[in-house]
């Protein structure tokens, strides 16, 4: 069985999910709960899955107005399946969510993959965090 692409964030293992991002230095400080609700509450997500256990081995998640700003977040895909094309196509599946709308995005080190899907620098981008890191009623 191949990777196959969905959109259901009912059957996702967050605990394995948030263990797999730590293994491949991708996590953030979510707990497993944390990460969940990140992702229920996200307009449009996508998971890659393999096998007949459907394990996640990629997701992203995309933040919208429904007009015209959209923000794409947490593409990860695990390290054992890089370079498979799987990244591109959860991104140009959830891009393709949102005709019509500019897409953004921060990136530190993946500028030459988002570039090849047609990305573009912005001249500046600008952030802050309210309080501290993660501290907040999600993440207890």
């Amino acid at each position: 069985m191949g990777v196959a692409l969905d959109s259901s964030v009912d059957d996702v293992d967050w605990e394995e999910a948030r263990r797999d991002l730590a293994e491949d230095d991708f996590d953030n400080g979510r707990s497993p709960a944390a990460l969940a609700r990140s992702f229920a509450q996200s307009q449009r997500v996508v998971f890659a899955r393999e096998g007949t256990d459907r394990r996640v081995i990629g997701m992203a998640r995309l933040l919208s107005d429904g007009v015209c700003n959209a923000y794409l977040l947490d593409v990860w895909t695990h390290s054992a399946y890089r370079h498979r094309g799987i990244g591109a196509s959860m991104v140009r599946h959830l891009v393709s969510e949102v005709p019509g709308q500019h897409v953004g995005l921060q990136t530190e080190g993946a500028i030459g993959f988002y570039s090849s899907l047609g990305f573009r620098p912005q001249p500046e981008f600008m952030s802050r965090i309210s309080g501290r890191w993660l501290e907040n009623e999600a993440n207890r």
